[in-house]
């Protein structure tokens, strides 16, 4: 089709992609450091494992709440599992292999809500979450480009607004690892996991009589190079990298912080200021902003993921990008990265930064942001038939 890029088969394509990722981070690691020039592989091959297993959040949650199909839902509660068991530990002693480490931890209050609630509607608006829009569009997928764009753009637009919105009333940050312990910690974080992994399962059989099992062609044709992985496989995969960025980074995987300096970077250059903004007045936002962007880990991460989509995607003869896009279809492209972008910045990030490692930091702000994203995604749900022509089980991937 003329839409679309013919290059499914390419049999370098893989090479050059991987080749690529080599070559970029070994450049990072010689300017920045080793350790950023590691995190990009680190990123590279969370690119690979969010590609190669299908991990979404979006669609799973939107599976869940209007078809009762939970097992999305349980392969992330696995991931959580796995992510407290090897974070609460460490987050207590405040050290790994000598080197100091902390955990995302933020304050409860109308600002996480109202963040994670219009997070929840970009999400199914946009196509994906944070993570999701950055592995799909290395993927190939070219409407999430445009998400990424506007993703961009609303996270500039909420570090305008970030310190009105921090006024508002919050509740001090609570952790579980400083409250009752690690072990306290893990045992009531299981408690819950299982707890929700329970509830789909029961759900689910109401619903349908029996579970949900993985398609009988992914299930004969998988490989670990070319795909597809099980989503348990990949949810193993992205609580262990998670965990090999806080060894090497000090801090959890993020992805939505280097958006609003890359939204930032981008403003200045067409002649405008931040400076005086608040959310750019912190210390750590200051120096990010005064700093080259190849300095910030979260930007080497990012770049990382797509290079590693890509290089998963052209593994699985799937990259073919095609420009062909209905209007509503892109409005709700814009309109979902904007919702995206501005919600993580007052959430204090995504279903990664908030929720994933939230969670894995013993941030209870990371439950509160679960509970109001996942409000928002049943709006959101409510508002795609009018942007998308539904197809059943094939929206799933968006």
């Amino acid at each position: 089709m003329n839409d679309t890029l013919a290059l499914r088969r390419h049999p370098a394509l893989p090479l050059l992609a991987g080749g690529a990722l080599l070559i970029a981070a070994l450049v990072i690691g010689t300017h920045f450091g080793a350790r950023t020039g590691l995190l990009m592989l680190i990123g590279g091959l969370l690119g690979m494992a969010l590609y190669h297993a299908a991990f979404g959040f979006t669609a799973a949650w939107r599976v869940f709440l209007t078809e009762r199909r939970g097992r999305g839902l349980r392969a992330q509660m696995a991931m959580l599992a796995i992510a407290v068991m090897l974070f609460f530990p460490v987050l207590e002693a405040g050290s790994l292999f000598g080197h100091p480490v902390y955990g995302f931890v933020a304050p409860l209050g109308v600002s996480v809500i109202a963040g994670a609630f219009l997070f929840g509607i970009g999400m199914q608006l946009g196509g994906g979450c944070a993570s999701g829009t950055l592995f799909t569009a290395g993927g190939g997928n070219v409407r999430m480009l445009v998400t990424l764009l506007f993703f961009i753009i609303g996270s500039l637009i909420g570090t305008a607004h970030f310190s009105w919105w921090q006024s508002l009333p919050a509740i001090a940050p609570v952790s579980l690892v400083h409250t009752i312990g690690s072990l306290g910690g893990i045992l009531l974080s299981l408690v819950l996991f299982a707890g929700i992994g329970a509830l789909t399962v029961w759900m689910e059989r109401r619903r349908h009589g029996r579970l949900e099992w993985a398609p009988r062609g992914d299930r004969d044709n998988r490989h670990w190079l070319t795909g597809p992985w099980p989503l348990l496989f990949g949810a193993i995969a992205l609580a262990l990298l998670n965990f090999a960025t806080l060894a090497l980074a000090g801090r959890p995987w993020g992805i939505t912080s280097a958006l609003a300096l890359w939204g930032a970077k981008g403003y200045e250059l067409m002649g405008g200021d931040v400076s005086t903004w608040g959310y750019w007045q912190s210390p750590g936002n200051a120096a990010a902003l005064h700093a080259s962007v190849w300095s910030d880990i979260t930007t080497v991460m990012n770049i990382g993921i797509m290079i590693g989509a890509l290089t998963a995607a052209s593994l699985a003869g799937k990259f073919a990008p095609s420009f062909r896009i209905p209007p509503r279809s892109l409005l709700a492209a814009v309109i979902g990265g904007l919702l995206l972008g501005y919600g993580a910045r007052l959430a204090f990030g995504c279903n990664i930064g908030a929720y994933f490692s939230g969670i894995a930091s013993g941030s209870l702000h990371g439950w509160l942001w679960w509970v109001a994203a996942f409000i928002g995604n049943m709006v959101g749900i409510k508002l795609r038939p009018w942007f998308f022509a539904l197809r059943g089980r094939g929206q799933r991937a968006a």
